[in-house]
């Protein structure tokens, strides 16, 4: 599939000669963003699981020829893939050991001793991706202070390395109790490893996690451990190709916190990189809120494969230090992979165009979390997929006009999807093929609506106030009823709406964040105790961003991570007052005034007579950048009162009646700032469909996004 011209604003992005290409890997399909002077050209492809770096040419090859451009041409490559994400899930990593302190090596295993789920007695979670014969004890002890209280042995390391050579392991993390304090022992065993196996991959859980809990550092340590040898693999061949091609420009990465970093850093700390896809989402939807002053948003990013949710205040995604991967019980904390990375707060369910329906062992229709993906495929898609999907029943609902996927480059296959319902869906569950397929939209929306509710209660926030945003090929095929479950009254689909991950890369600054573990009371802080961890810090940091960025200004934020004494949990809290502080009493008040304030906004109150302390330090340094032109079009009595003549007819069935009926279809490149519309109706363009439900009506907005509300006579939750 090759690319579409559009003429759309880059203002904001990163500065750079030439042309600017940003290319998001998922399961399904495999997007490209071309950018120069004002124009864009956008594209997709499906992803070659087999050799990811073949889409990724291809789909540039086809966007750079849309827009008359030779590699030579591209000054800038920013790339996001789910790669690293799909290896942990699929557990399709390097055979990975840990070395641990002796006595300590089950400490992956153990976790926290608790359950996720206290009432299910045979729920469990995935097993370590590290087995138990591959975690080597070795013989050191350090205490919390970083004091040895045992020195390295290493005759215990010389043993380790024996095994791992026997038991051909390709990659290693070493991960010893309170390296954060004291790296020293980790150092001095990857030394004694390198030595020995010069060919091993070596994650010290000291560089990757420097925090304090060890199961968390651990397990984060052993998940960069387990991707590294393949994401370092591919980022080799990636940058072969391109150098082959005649790209001769940097390549930037998208990490999970939103930022930029470079090629050596990816190499070094691919779990950075674990959530890169759904990143670029959230900063194109957190752009679009700044530009637009929407002060709630609730973002929501539906590709091939997963659906992504987020919710954006004040033109700011939430931010995290953790979340977890490959959950055993979909949104119960505590059942995944705990990673402790910055990383952008969304919830991410297995809800994607190529997400397989069943009936299960009991006869409840079931949608995900597996995927067709690209190879096979949907049924509907031709290419020998037999099991029905999400996009199987959007094309026989009609949601999807089967000539005019893709641009017409893919003609989609109506009887293949139908038959494919109906075999997988229908006959176990005594229905028609049509119903089925209504069945499966509406249980994956259903599945949709509760991870948002889920989400935003966990934070304590509210959704029917807030705009959705919605992007992603399959996103604005389902937005309109998600909205309807919702509550939410507003839907906004911007240009470019399905490849928008991509174009979020194209606005995503340099970035890299840097942690540390200092603990200390506030009764006894001083902005001067921690003034050498934090120039410390600042170089690190400065030493990644200046290998993107050589010239240019940064913003530096510290954050102090903390909670009241006895407590089992501590909260971000900015720091950067309390470090500019003329004295230590001016320190202390102004940290412990941010901390109240930071602790009543996410617990609505604070705790008396309570002490505080900090465990840890983080400080980012990002790439300035200047502020986007804010034109607020929300307002009650907005854009939209010319009517708009249908292009065509196609039938579509109605979620609420379950009838079909012809519905007008559009065009939406042919559709003006200020047109109007009524639902039901298609609006139809290269990379996705917008279906504007019966609750619905539409307008085009002057940047040219669509701008659905619903209905005054409509009722929300329908």
């Amino acid at each position: 599939m090759s690319a579409a011209a559009n003429g759309a604003a880059s203002d904001g992005a990163i500065a750079s000669d030439g042309a600017r290409a940003a290319v998001d890997i998922g399961g399904t399909f495999t997007d490209v963003a071309v950018e120069l002077g004002g124009r864009r050209w956008t594209g997709k492809t499906l992803t070659t699981h087999t050799a990811p770096h073949e889409g990724v040419m291809e789909g540039l090859k086809g966007a750079l020829k849309e827009a008359g451009l030779a590699p030579a041409d591209v000054g800038l490559i920013v790339h996001g893939t789910t790669l690293a994400t799909n290896a942990l899930i699929e557990r399709r990593g390097a055979v990975t050991a840990l070395l641990a302190t002796e006595g300590h090596r089950d400490a992956v295993e153990m976790a926290h001793e608790n359950r996720f789920d206290q009432y299910d007695i045979g729920g469990d979670r995935r097993p370590p991706l590290v087995p138990r014969y591959l975690r080597l004890p070795i013989r050191e002890r350090m205490n919390w202070r970083g004091e040895a209280l045992l020195p390295l042995e290493p005759d215990s390391v010389r043993r380790a390395a024996e095994a791992l050579a026997e038991e051909g392991a390709a990659s290693l993390a070493i991960g010893f109790l309170h390296s954060y304090a004291n790296p020293a022992h980790e150092r001095m065993a990857a030394e004694i490893i390198a030595e020995r196996l010069p060919n091993l991959s070596i994650t010290l859980s000291s560089d990757v996690c420097p925090e304090i809990r060890e199961y968390e550092r651990l397990s984060t340590a052993c998940a960069n451990a387990y991707v590294r040898p393949l994401m370092d693999g591919y980022l080799k061949e990636l940058e072969a190709a391109l150098g082959a091609a005649g790209y001769a420009c940097p390549l930037l990465l998208m990490t999970s916190g939103g930022g930029l970093t470079t090629l050596e850093t990816a190499r070094a700390f691919p779990v950075r990189l674990i959530e890169s896809g759904p990143a670029g989402g959230a900063i194109l939807a957190s752009d679009i809120a700044k530009r637009a002053d929407l002060s709630r948003v609730l973002s929501f990013d539906m590709g091939g494969t997963t659906a992504k949710l987020c919710l954006i205040d004040d033109g700011a995604p939430l931010a995290s230090r953790s979340f977890e991967v490959d959950r055993a019980a979909r949104f119960k904390k505590g059942s995944g992979l705990p990673v402790r990375i910055p990383v952008i707060e969304m919830v991410e369910i297995g809800a994607g165009g190529g997400s397989i329906a069943r009936a299960d062992s009991v006869g409840r229709l079931r949608v995900g979390p597996d995927s067709a993906g690209s190879e096979p495929g949907p049924a509907a898609y031709g290419r020998g997929g037999t099991s029905p999907t999400v996009t199987d029943a959007d094309t026989l609902l009609g949601r999807i006009i089967p000539d005019r996927f893709a641009g017409g480059r893919m003609r989609l296959d109506v009887e293949a999807a139908s038959r494919a319902l109906e075999a997988g869906v229908g006959a176990p569950l005594g229905l028609a093929a049509e119903t089925a397929a209504l069945g499966v939209a509406e249980m994956v929306e259903e599945e949709m609506a509760a991870a948002a509710r889920a989400h935003a209660s966990e934070w304590g926030k509210a959704l029917s106030e807030r705009v959705m945003i919605a992007f992603g090929g399959a996103a604005p095929l389902h937005a309109a009823r998600l909205a309807e479950k919702l509550g939410v009254s507003s839907v906004l689909i911007p240009k470019e709406a399905g490849v928008g991950s991509a174009v979020g890369f194209l606005l995503a600054p340099v970035a890299y964040e840097v942690v540390r573990s200092a603990y200390a009371e506030l009764s006894s802080f001083a902005p001067q105790d921690v003034a050498s961890l934090v120039e410390a810090m600042r170089a690190e940091a400065e030493a990644v961003v200046r290998r993107a960025r050589p010239a240019g200004a940064f913003d530096e934020t510290v954050k102090a991570f903390m909670r009241y004494r006895g407590q089992g949990y501590e909260i971000e809290v900015e720091a950067g007052d309390a470090l500019r502080a003329a004295n230590p009493d001016e320190g202390r008040r102004a940290l412990g005034a941010a901390f109240e304030k930071a602790y009543a906004a996410l617990y609505g109150r604070t705790i008396p007579g309570l002490g505080a302390e900090i465990l840890s330090w983080t400080l980012t340094l990002s790439e300035r950048r200047p502020s986007p032109e804010r034109r607020p079009w929300m307002s009650p009595d907005g854009a939209g009162s010319a009517p708009e003549a249908a292009a065509d007819c196609h039938g579509v069935i109605d979620p609420k009646t379950a009838e079909r009926r012809p519905v007008p279809v559009f065009d939406r490149a042919a559709l003006s700032p200020g047109a109007a519309l009524r639902g039901p109706a298609l609006i139809v363009e290269d990379q996705t469909t917008t279906y504007v439900s019966a609750a619905f009506s539409a307008a085009i907005m002057e940047d040219g996004a669509i701008l659905m509300r619903l209905s005054a006579t409509e009722t929300p939750h329908a």
